[in-house]
């Protein structure tokens, strides 16, 4: 035990973790990142159209304007590989200031990007530039952050302590939605002119908040014991490659149910105002609702799943919400207010919150310390990319009157299906003793896990 320790399991010389700060900076940290990433959707569903290009052939510029949502997954594969690498060589800590730093430079720099316009076929161009930045952001920022809280956490306690990464992320989704709402009932003329502009602006204060956050953020514990025993991997993507190449894929496969999000944040929305008529404002409210119920559902399956599971509960999630995807866009198409406020709570809320809630354990758990940042990065990464062009796709489906909506439910589906399909494959890692992990005889926990908490 260390002189200055007051844990009676702790062992002599082991540095120790701090699960409620690193879950706390992982918490505000992917909040305020978020809340750059999210503000985008919102923006591309009810502005970007008329602001960022020609007007001349409306479904055409609400099309690309969804697309260039998609653009930043398409970049966070790329980001993950670059961000992925140097976290795993160089350490978690320091990928989280970067990320947190160039989200908001580039979230800021939107806000100031001229328009159509202005400069022409010039203001998109800048915009995919800018969104590219995002994305490369956010490919180590989850990564990281759920790195970080895992390594840090008790091992019977990993998914809770996880699950504030993806909870932070609720929350940034609930503020960017929160910042938007007066936005989007200013005068149409004042809405395209200036009023677009004040949420991405408002980065630079965000951009700082959470730097000043994670300035005291230790390293992790794990991260640490490796590096003292020079067991720092030079090539972690070859590595990872090598060693765990189907634990990747079934990751992949696993992060499609991501698809539901993207479909029912930025889809949704724009169908809801767009196609059916409905408030643009009120639909805001009806992420509000949801976000703000999945902050009390995250922790609560990841509690559950600390007891019975990673598995059956990222199953619940899943398949969920391959059925209540059905059951929201019936609601948004029915143009019931009330049905629509209680169906998005009860999809995104409460079913979708249940694999959001696992899989930063889940998928972390896959991988040893070694290549664990770049095995959640490239997997998760890869899996956002096509969940992030789901909204392109799904527009393409519901047509140029937009009312295939069914379809959009079946490809939403279709994508939960995959999701489920992958989680089935993969081993339950819930009660592995943390320094086990990734390694291939590690299907079982170990007799001595009691005395690993921290």
């Amino acid at each position: 035990m260390t002189a200055h320790s007051t844990d009676p399991t702790a062992v002599a010389g082991r540095p120790q973790g701090r699960p409620r700060k690193a879950a706390l900076a992982a918490w505000i940290g992917s909040a305020l990142e978020y809340y750059d990433f999210f503000i985008y959707g919102s923006a591309a569903a009810l502005i970007f159209p008329k602001v960022f290009f020609d007007e001349s052939d409306p479904w055409t510029a609400h099309l690309v304007s969804l697309a260039t949502f998609g653009v930043a997954y398409a970049a966070r594969p790329i980001g993950a590989l670059i961000l992925g690498h140097f976290g795993d060589r160089i350490g978690r800590r320091k990928i989280m200031f970067f990320t947190i730093l160039l989200m908001g430079l580039s979230t800021f720099l939107i806000g100031c990007l001229p328009t159509y316009a202005q400069i022409g076929t010039g203001a998109p161009v800048l915009l995919v530039a800018m969104r590219v930045l995002q994305g490369l952001s956010a490919a180590g920022e989850q990564a990281s952050a759920n790195s970080m809280t895992l390594e840090h956490a008790p091992p019977d306690r990993r998914g809770y302590f996880t699950s504030f990464t993806l909870n932070g992320t609720q929350a940034g989704q609930i503020l960017a939605t929160l910042v938007f709402i007066p936005i989007a009932n200013l005068p149409e003329k004042d809405l395209l002119s200036w009023g677009w502009r004040v949420p991405f602006l408002l980065s630079a204060v965000v951009t700082v908040a959470a730097f000043l956050i994670r300035r005291h953020l230790d390293e992790t514990p794990e991260f640490q014991r490796v590096t003292a025993r020079n067991e720092v991997a030079k090539l972690p993507l070859a590595e990872l490659l090598r060693h765990n190449w189907a634990e990747v894929l079934r990751v992949i496969g696993a992060a499609l149910i991501a698809t539901a999000s993207t479909v029912f944040s930025v889809w949704a929305l724009s169908y809801g105002a767009s196609t059916v008529g409905l408030s643009r404002s009120t639909l805001l409210w009806v992420g509000v609702v949801a976000n703000a119920v999945a902050l009390l559902a995250i922790p609560l399956w990841a509690r559950l799943s600390d007891r019975i599971g990673r598995k059956p509960v990222f199953l619940i999630g899943s398949v969920g919400s391959g059925v209540m995807i059905f059951v929201y866009l019936w609601a948004v198409s029915s143009r019931s207010y009330p049905l629509i406020f209680l169906t998005g709570a009860l999809f995104f809320g409460v079913v979708y919150s249940a694999a959001n809630a696992v899989w930063p354990s889940f998928y972390g758990e896959m991988f040893s310390t070694r290549v664990r940042l770049s095995g959640m990065a490239i997997g998760t990464q890869c899996g956002f990319a096509i969940a992030g062009f789901a909204v392109t796709f799904a527009a393409e489906i519901a047509g140029p009157n937009g009312r295939n909506w069914t379809g959009v439910a079946f490809f939403t589906a279709a994508m939960c299906a995959v999701s489920a399909i992958a989680a089935l494959t993969a081993r339950e890692t819930c009660k592995v003793p943390t320094g086990e992990l990734g390694r291939k005889s590690a299907a079982h926990p170990e007799p001595s896990l009691a005395a690993q908490r921290v």
